[in-house]
């Protein structure tokens, strides 16, 4: 029977995480959300400006309802 090549799993492990880093490091330098549908509250604009929240529209309150 083979023996487990534990320094290979071991590395590809690292390799993974060090990948996964990467990507998140990318991600944050980007300075955008990875979905914007997760932030509640907030209005996702067609051009790729600013988001703005719900509550800074004039005639709406925090909740949604018309003032």
């Amino acid at each position: 029977m083979a023996k487990p090549n534990y320094q290979y799993e071991k590395r590809q492990r690292e390799l993974a995480k060090k990948n996964k880093k990467a990507d998140k490091a990318a991600r944050k330098s980007s300075g955008k959300p990875d979905d914007p549908s997760d932030e509640p509250g907030m209005d996702v604009p067609a051009d790729g400006a600013a988001a703005q929240p719900d509550a800074a529209q004039p005639g709406t309150t925090g909740d949604g309802r018309v003032a």
